[in-house]
């Protein structure tokens, strides 16, 4: 049994965004930092705190009610540097409507920078 913390930190967000529920708690990784990291640049999330208990920590998340759908690209394909406009119609609903997070040689940013910076690299999440 592997254990994906990336979507159980989007599934949480997810399912708490549809309750109203305006904070939630997930365990903590290095990628659900950087996520978080760029839905707090973006406006998705409000805030984001790293909790140590000892045993790893966990994110404890502030949320806005800004976000309809987020979740995880699996698998973590490959993208060329010439085709984020497609893969941005396979997961986004309108051009600019959201965001992918992907993985990329320069870190972890999303499809607009990757674009910008001529890189490609391997999806992570999207939402909007």
């Amino acid at each position: 049994m592997s254990i994906d913390l990336l979507g159980d930190a989007m599934n949480t967000i997810k399912t708490h965004e549809m309750a109203g529920v305006e904070e939630c708690e997930m365990r903590a990784s290095k990628i659900v930092g950087e996520v978080l990291r760029i839905f707090k640049e973006h406006g998705y999330v409000k805030e984001y705190e790293l909790v140590d208990d000892g045993k790893g920590g966990f994110y404890k998340v502030k949320l806005g009610g800004f976000i309809n759908d987020c979740g995880v690209i699996k698998p973590r394909s490959p993208v060329k540097k010439n085709e984020w406009a497609k893969i941005e119609q396979r997961y986004i609903p309108g051009v600019g409507a959201g965001i992918i997070v992907a993985s990329t040689p320069l870190g972890v940013i999303t499809n607009r920078a990757a674009e910008e910076k001529h890189v490609g690299g391997r999806l992570l999440a999207f939402v909007y």
